[in-house]
C-alpha cells in the first residue's frame, strides 16, 4: 500500500482510506464483524481511518477495533459540526465537547485530523470566524493534529479555505468516473497548502452492481446513465465498481481515496481492485457511455452555500 503526505501536516496516510461510516451501520451481533474489517485494513497496510459522531456508534466500533494498536500506526480522523440528518452546530461551544466526547469514544488522547463536516448546511461565516479558531485553541493544547472541512460544493469548501488557514478538504463524489470537477481545483487548493482527500469514489453506490439507493440525490438522467454503465461491465464479465475504484486512486493523485468498508472481505476486494490493471477498452467504453452527464451534480446544502464567492 503506498503512502502519500497528507499536504503539510507532517502526516502520511495511505493512498486507500478506511471509511468508518459503515461501522455505524452494522446488524445487531455484527460487531465484531466490523472490528475484524478494521485489523484487516491495518494487515493489509491501511493507515487512515475517517469517522464523524454522524455515523452512529461507528467511533465507538472503532475505538475498539483500534484498542491495542500502536498509536503511531494509523492516522485517525475525525469531525465536528453534523450529528444527525437535520442536526448542526459550529458553534465554538459545541465542537469544543464534540472532540472531548469523540476522543472518549474512540479511547485515545489525540486526534490527527479533526475536520467540520459538511459545511454547506452550516453557516460558513461562522465556520470561518468561530468554528476553525475553536478547533486551532484545541490544536495547541495538544488533543489536535490537524484542522480540515469536508462538504460536497466545492465553491463552499474553497470559500472557507480562502479565508482561513485550513490544512484537508474531504470531498466525495467528485472525483469519479462519472464527475471529475475535483480535479479542476487541485492548484487552487495547493497554493493555499490544503491537502485533498477524495471520498465516495462510487458515487455513493451509484458506479456499483447493487446501484444507487433511494435516497440518492442524483438526477434520474446521471443515475441512469450509471446503470447503463453497470450493465455494461457485466456483459463483459467486469465489475463497475472494480473499474471505478481502479481509476479514482490511480489517476486522482490525492492524499488518500476514502472508501467505506464494515466487512473484512470487502476490505480486502478493494485493496486488491485497485492493484489490478483494468481493460483500457472497457475504461473507454465506461466513459463514453458517461460522457452525456459528465462533470454533473446537484445541490446539497444551503442555496446560498451552493456558489458563495471564493478568493482568487
Amino acid at each position: 500500500m503506498k503512502r502519500r503526505p497528507l499536504g503539510d501536516t507532517g502526516l502520511e496516510v495511505s493512498e486507500l482510506g478506511f471509511g468508518a461510516a459503515p461501522l455505524g451501520r452494522l446488524p445487531r451481533g455484527g460487531e465484531q464483524r466490523g472490528i475484524d474489517a478494521v485489523h484487516t485494513a491495518l494487515e493489509l497496510g491501511i493507515t487512515f481511518f475517517d469517522v464523524s459522531p454522524f455515523y452512529g456508534n461507528a467511533e465507538t466500533v472503532l475505538g475498539k477495533a483500534l484498542r491495542g494498536v500502536e498509536r503511531s500506526a494509523y492516522v485517525l480522523a475525525t469531525k465536528v459540526g453534523r450529528y444527525g440528518e437535520a442536526e448542526f452546530d459550529f458553534g465554538a461551544e459545541r465542537v469544543t465537547r464534540s472532540v472531548r466526547e469523540s476522543l472518549d469514544r474512540l479511547g485515545t488522547g489525540h486526534l490527527d485530523l479533526v475536520q467540520c463536516h459538511d459545511v454547506e448546511f452550516g453557516d460558513l461565516d461562522q465556520v470561518v470566524h468561530e468554528t476553525i479558531p475553536a478547533l486551532r485553541a484545541l490544536q495547541e493544547t495538544g488533543v489536535i493534529g490537524a484542522v480540515g472541512v469536508t462538504g460536497f460544493p466545492l465553491p463552499a469548501l474553497a470559500h472557507v479555505v480562502g479565508r482561513a488557514p485550513v490544512d484537508t478538504i474531504i470531498s466525495y463524489c467528485q472525483y469519479t468516473l462519472q464527475n471529475r470537477r475535483l480535479a479542476a481545483w487541485r492548484e487552487w487548493f495547493a497554493r493555499r497548502g490544503t491537502a485533498m482527500i477524495n471520498a465516495s469514489p462510487l458515487s455513493m453506490g451509484a458506479l456499483t452492481n447493487r446501484g444507487a439507493p433511494s435516497w440518492h440525490p442524483a438526477p434520474e438522467d446521471i443515475l441512469r446513465r450509471c446503470a447503463e454503465a453497470v450493465a455494461l461491465c457485466r456483459d463483459r464479465g467486469e465489475e463497475l465498481a472494480r473499474v471505478a475504484l481502479r481509476f479514482a486512486v490511480a489517476t486522482g493523485g490525492f492524499a488518500s481515496t476514502l472508501v467505506g468498508a464494515a466487512d473484512p472481505e470487502e476490505v480486502r476486494r478493494d485493496v486488491r481492485w485497485i492493484t489490478e490493471p483494468v481493460d483500457e477498452d472497457l475504461l473507454r467504453a465506461v466513459e463514453e457511455c458517461l460522457e452525456p452527464v459528465r462533470d454533473r451534480s446537484w445541490p446539497s446544502g444551503r442555496p446560498e452555500n451552493q456558489e458563495p464567492e471564493v478568493a482568487a
